[in-house]
């Protein structure tokens, strides 16, 4: 499995998932973390759940407009079985939950704020990615 090296679209899309961070700050004082902006939707619902309606249709809406406008989608392809992919989402779920928050929170939100909790959760997640991803790639096989 390879992966490209694609800096300009990395820093496009980094630039506008922080433009939305700061926006959702200034206009609402909220912290744009995906899954505490989820919750809201899901019952029971918050009382201020249209805005984040409208944040989570634009995170969904915003790359098939790019696609429908000319750019290139971007393909999914796994190699990892579905019933995996669902344990390894309940797992990242569970972590979300015991966390207090997930990457989006903490790690573009949190550690803005100079956040010592965010920085800890941060460097705990992306210390978990790099254990996960040398197990799998190196102790493994690659599956």
């Amino acid at each position: 499995m390879t992966t490209d090296f694609t800096p300009i679209s990395a820093l496009g899309g980094g630039a506008l998932i922080g433009l939305a961070a700061v926006a959702l700050m200034a206009f609402h004082g909220r912290i744009a973390g995906m899954t505490g902006i989820m919750t809201g939707l899901l019952p029971p619902i918050a009382a201020d759940w249209g805005w984040r309606a409208a944040f989570l249709l634009g995170a969904i809406g915003a790359p098939m407009l790019m696609v429908f406008a000319g750019g290139q989608a971007v393909g999914f392809d796994s190699p990892v079985p579905g019933p995996w992919l669902i344990v390894g989402g309940l797992i990242v779920g569970i972590g979300v939950y015991f966390g207090s928050g997930c990457t989006s929170g903490h790690g573009v939100c949190g550690i803005a704020r100079l956040s010592p909790r965010s920085l800890a959760a941060t460097l705990t997640f992306m210390t978990a990615a790099v254990a996960t991803v040398f197990v799998v790639r190196h102790v493994l096989g690659g599956l």
